[in-house]
């Protein structure tokens, strides 16, 4: 059994705290760090967990081995990399990082420590797409030339301007940190590299800086296309399409991915019929966790590669910056 802290005790890590707090048979919280004083003391005492509003405590304490980061963005390298030099093992909320660069000395840090790196990516766990990676691994769809996703929802439409989740510099690229990130990670763990990008933000709706919906153009390096978007004020909406030259997959999913509830596969093969398969959704959310804490306990290695990390936000990287020129962006 792994104990872990909790950094950030936002809506967030409060549901992660809900999700796994005497659930789990693979990790549980003594510890909870955040910088509000007011009402999250009481949220930790309810769940029997220890609070401070300073991360040091949470690092110098020898009962937490791991440490689950659900802070604004930018806070993720540092945090990472004292987590990391303090021998704790880390999972952060996406994204890693807003830059490669960050990305990059963030992942150094966790392997010159030897500790085990986490990312919330739960996408990577859901049923129904580990079934299209599979379709797409042993060639049933034959070379697939191209790739279309959407995640959006009006979740954080109500956000207002001032919190730090609407701000350009913690959120760029309109709703990419929040949704479009899980998409990108998505094409990355079913397609492999992304070579270039072509990105248009509008600002429509809502009072976030950058935006509230990113359209995204994607050429993958094995010369692949994808096209994928998210929009931050409308219901919610997954969808995950891949054509190939022998067949098509299809996932549309009816829940959020922290949710259960069931996901339509759809695939159709040349010369036959669509067939449509109900897909039970899990709580990913937990999933992803608890492969990470198994990575610690000397289980199977966590299934998300250092190398994929990294790359996704160079493509985030990337996105944000086509989306403030207006051109293509190479990786």
């Amino acid at each position: 059994m792994i104990n872990a802290a909790i950094i950030g005790l936002g809506w967030w890590g409060r549901y992660i705290i809900g999700s796994l707090q005497g659930q789990s048979d693979a990790i549980r919280f003594v510890r909870a760090v955040d910088i509000n004083p007011e009402s999250a003391p009481a949220f930790a005492d309810e769940n029997g967990l220890r609070f401070s509003t300073d991360f040091a405590d949470a690092l110098g304490d020898d009962d937490v081995d791991a440490v689950i980061l659900t802070t604004p963005h930018s806070l993720h390298e540092g945090q990472i990399v004292q987590a990391a030099t303090a021998g704790k093992h880390v999972f952060s909320e996406k994204p890693l990082a807003l830059t490669k660069s960050s990305a990059a000395r963030a992942v150094a840090a966790c392997e010159r420590a030897g500790v085990v790196l986490g990312i919330g990516h739960e996408r990577r766990f859901e049923p129904a797409l580990l079934e299209i990676k599979t379709l797409i691994d042993i060639g049933s769809l034959g070379t697939i030339q191209h790739v279309e996703a959407n995640f959006s929802h009006d979740s954080l439409a109500g956000v207002k301007a001032g919190d730090w989740r609407t701000s350009e510099k913690e959120s760029p690229a309109a709703a990419m940190t929040g949704m479009g990130i899980h998409l990108t990670d998505s094409f990355i763990q079913m397609l492999g590299p992304i070579a270039k990008v072509h990105a248009l933000t509008a600002k429509r709706v809502t009072q976030w800086e950058s935006g509230d919906l990113v359209s995204v153009q994607v050429k993958f390096k094995n010369g692949a296309t994808g096209s994928f978007s998210s929009l931050l004020a409308t219901p919610f909406f997954m969808r995950f399409h891949v054509f190939g030259t022998i067949g098509w997959a299809e996932a549309r999913d009816s829940v959020r991915p922290e949710q259960v509830g069931t996901t339509i596969l759809s695939t159709r093969l040349k010369g036959g019929e669509v067939e449509v398969l109900d897909v039970p959704s899990i709580d990913t959310v937990r999933v992803n966790i608890e492969a990470f804490a198994a990575a610690i306990e000397g289980g199977a290695p966590y299934p998300i590669t250092m190398n994929d990390m990294v790359h996704n936000i160079a493509v985030l990287e990337a996105i944000t910056r086509s989306a403030e020129s207006g051109q293509p962006v190479t990786v």
